[in-house]
């Protein structure tokens, strides 16, 4: 016997097969939305910063940039980033401080910053707040 196998599954290769539908199943059921009860929330509050400034000079203005939903990333498009929200999510985001609101459709992961649940455009927080601030309040709903 093979080191690695167990006599109880007959061999390796049914422990192979065993192992890759478990995964394929994980998987699965991963990117079907049923991993967290977080995915499938709705609304909430939170801080929000942008990213992809014109002028930063790593191709964000001229659509070289690829997001996680695999389209081109334009700084001036009303668009954010959730860590587990469905892509293509419409969400209504509102500046606690002044009520300002925009509509921006996810299409990015992220934020990656502890604290932060949405990382906007550039567009879309431009529409809501100053740039200098970089971060605000924000809460948002699903439209």
């Amino acid at each position: 016997m093979r080191k690695g196998c167990t006599p109880l599954l007959y061999g390796c290769r049914v422990q192979f097969i065993l192992v890759r539908l478990f995964s394929t199943f994980l998987f699965a059921v991963a990117t079907l939305g049923f991993a967290t009860p977080q995915a499938q929330a709705s609304s909430g509050c939170t801080s929000a910063s942008y990213y992809g400034t014109p002028q930063d000079g790593y191709g964000y203005s001229s659509g070289k940039l690829i997001t996680a939903s695999g389209e081109r990333f334009y700084p001036n498009q009303l668009t954010t980033a959730h860590r587990t929200l469905p892509f293509g999510t419409k969400l209504r985001v509102v500046n606690q401080h002044n009520g300002k609101s925009v509509i921006v459709r996810v299409n990015d992961r992220g934020p990656f910053v502890s604290g932060r649940g949405l990382d906007l455009s550039y567009g879309a927080f431009r529409t809501i707040s100053s740039p200098s601030y970089g971060v605000v309040s924000v809460c948002y709903t699903t439209v």
